[in-house]
């Protein structure tokens, strides 16, 4: 799984590659594999050895897309889908749809945040049109082609359905 650390430009994927028994693991980060023992761990947080120096992290907030820890005293935002608004922007029409595609549609359920264009405007792909909340995470929607807003569909806190019409882009 993909993960981000707000404020650092890259993202990092990390998994584990083998279960040595006694809570000791072998676990890759990115291309580079780190011994890791844990000491404890419990909903409050985890105590650790990494490549044998000791960490502590606390959990203080956790949400579907970020999880907020302290380690090592250090606070921290991780954001576990860093490539959600990517793949939105790519199944509502944004990837290789081409031009033929008229009507702009909501990939997820959720509530209508803000709307950023009005009807006639002149957008660009990758525009942000709107911003929609689902499950306590907000989503931009992104104009899947170059063109003029002939229609909007949608209005603010207003609900969508998976695959309803956020707007027409001609």
């Amino acid at each position: 799984m993909d993960y981000k650390i707000t404020d650092i430009e890259k993202s990092f994927e990390g998994k584990i590659l083998q279960n040595l028994g006694n809570n000791d693991y072998v676990i890759k980060v990115n291309d580079n594999e780190h011994q890791l023992k844990i000491i404890s761990m419990n909903s409050s947080g985890i105590e650790f050895i990494l490549d044998q120096k000791y960490h502590n992290a606390k959990y203080l907030e956790q949400s579907t897309n970020e999880m907020n820890i302290v380690v090592d005293n250090v606070p921290i935002i991780i954001n576990r889908h860093s490539h959600f608004d990517e793949v939105v922007y790519k199944h509502s029409g944004g990837a290789g749809a081409g031009n033929a595609q008229l009507s702009l549609k909501s990939q997820i359920p959720g509530k209508v945040v803000s709307i950023a264009v009005s009807e006639g405007d002149s957008v660009k792909k990758g525009d942000v049109i709107c911003t929609l909340e689902s499950m306590k995470m907000q989503v931009s929607v992104k104009a899947h082609k170059d063109g003029v807003v002939k229609s909007l569909k949608i209005k603010e806190t207003a609900t969508v359905a998976k695959g309803d019409p956020i707007a027409d882009i001609e």
